[in-house]
């Protein structure tokens, strides 16, 4: 059965050549302020898939990401940033992408074009009814993507996708799909627009939703985060020195003892 890629829609602007900058940056700018509302209508789904992958992350399991060029390269990112976020391990949430590693910087050729290798690189981390995975693709065709997803759901593993066209393959392979309808790019075509950044800020959700519900936030803060740079050290600082009403120096001092912003306030109070 045939749907309508919206993402393929002739844009709503012609002759972009002949705008001016501030033309070009404000229409850009008006078609973005579209994509908060789209998403806004997906909640409900968002919430059924963050809340299978909260379960899942609870009982042991992890969450896979995988798609393919700028979906691929943006589910990377978000795995990427939970380990010095939220102090996790770096294989509980792992972004995979079409044509490996070397995909994430230089486009790889018909990567994408195969419908069984999404599979086999889920099965080289041993993925398993224990874990989630999250297929992404604006188009909703991408044969790695949905390749991977189909066998998923034949070995009862939970499957769930981020896409932005209504009624395409994947979102009806997924068991839990989240499909964002942001409508036609402003260049034609260009779903690292708009569609790649609703998914940018989909994915922002659905982790950072279940990293509390991991307790990984305190409060507001993140207290399990990496000390890697003298930033998130001043941070972390600060945290102590809020939470438990001490001095700069005490917190300095505290922190430098326990390496850890939750493990200094539970030391510091038990003691």
């Amino acid at each position: 059965m045939s749907f309508i890629k919206t993402t393929e829609a002739d844009s709503n602007y012609n002759d972009l050549e002949k705008m001016s900058i501030a033309d070009l940056l404000r229409n850009m700018n008006s078609e973005d302020h579209t994509v908060a509302s789209a998403i806004q209508k997906a909640l409900q789904q968002i919430e059924a898939l963050t809340s299978v992958v909260s379960e899942k992350l609870k009982n042991g399991g992890r969450l896979f990401y995988i798609g393919a060029g700028t979906s691929g390269r943006l589910g990377i990112v978000d795995a990427s940033e939970c380990p010095p976020t939220f102090g996790v391990p770096h294989g509980l949430v792992i972004g995979l992408i079409a044509g490996g590693d070397k995909a994430i910087r230089k486009a790889v050729e018909f990567a994408e074009d195969s419908s069984e290798q999404g599979w086999s690189d889920l099965r080289e981390y041993q993925v398993s009814k224990k874990d989630v995975v999250i297929g992404i693709a604006a188009s909703g065709t991408t044969p790695y993507v949905i390749g991977a997803l189909k066998n998923c759901n034949e070995n009862n593993i939970a499957t769930g996708c981020i896409t932005n066209n209504e009624g395409s393959p994947l979102h009806k392979t997924a068991k839990y799909p989240v499909v964002v309808v942001v409508g036609p790019e402003f260049v034609t075509g260009s779903s690292r627009m708009k569609a790649g950044t609703s998914q940018k800020l989909v994915l922002n959700m659905i982790s950072t939703a279940a990293m509390i519900q991991l307790g990984r936030i305190k409060g507001n803060k993140m207290v399990d985060m990496q000390l890697s740079n003298n930033k998130l050290v001043d941070r972390g600082t600060r945290m102590l020195m809020e939470e438990l009403h001490i001095s700069e120096a005490s917190a300095k001092l505290l922190l430098d003892t326990h390496k850890n912003v939750r493990n200094a306030i539970n030391a510091y109070r038990n003691e």
